[in-house]
């Protein structure tokens, strides 16, 4: 009976978190708000479904493959989330209203100006070894 009530609510919170996901890919008005509804809740959604899977199965054997999915999960949405966010932002798909700083305005001014000279060129030299000297 307990067992039964824990996968319920974790079903149910999995589907809450990817409901919220896809609300907000629906709702959110830019590129920038909408990647980060589609990554977040999608990633905690995610793992309540395989901490269901691991609760109901009541075996040690499914866990390390359901560890797997959830750390392949992990590691792959922050890196598209970046990719879709830096390619939208290159392309102006994105409302500048909307943002409240803009780090990335200089660094892409100076590129398409052909200025090699980025940020991290600033603070003199680079050393040899990448460390401080």
């Amino acid at each position: 009976m307990v067992h039964d009530i824990i996968v319920s609510v974790l079903l149910i919170g999995g589907a809450l978190m990817s409901l919220a996901a896809g609300i907000g890919l629906a709702r959110f008005p830019d590129l920038l708000s909408r990647m980060h509804a589609a990554t977040k809740p999608q990633v905690l959604g995610l793992l309540l479904f395989l901490l269901a899977l691991a609760v109901e199965n009541g075996s040690w054997i499914l866990v390390p493959v359901l560890v797997l999915c959830w750390v392949f999960q992990l590691l792959t949405s922050p890196v598209s989330a970046h990719m879709v966010g830096r390619a939208g932002y290159r392309t102006r798909h994105l409302r500048r209203d909307m943002l409240t700083l803009d780090e990335l305005d200089d660094v892409v001014a100076r590129a398409a100006a052909g200025d090699p000279a980025g940020p991290e060129r600033t603070g003199g030299p680079r050393q040899e070894g990448g460390g401080p000297a």
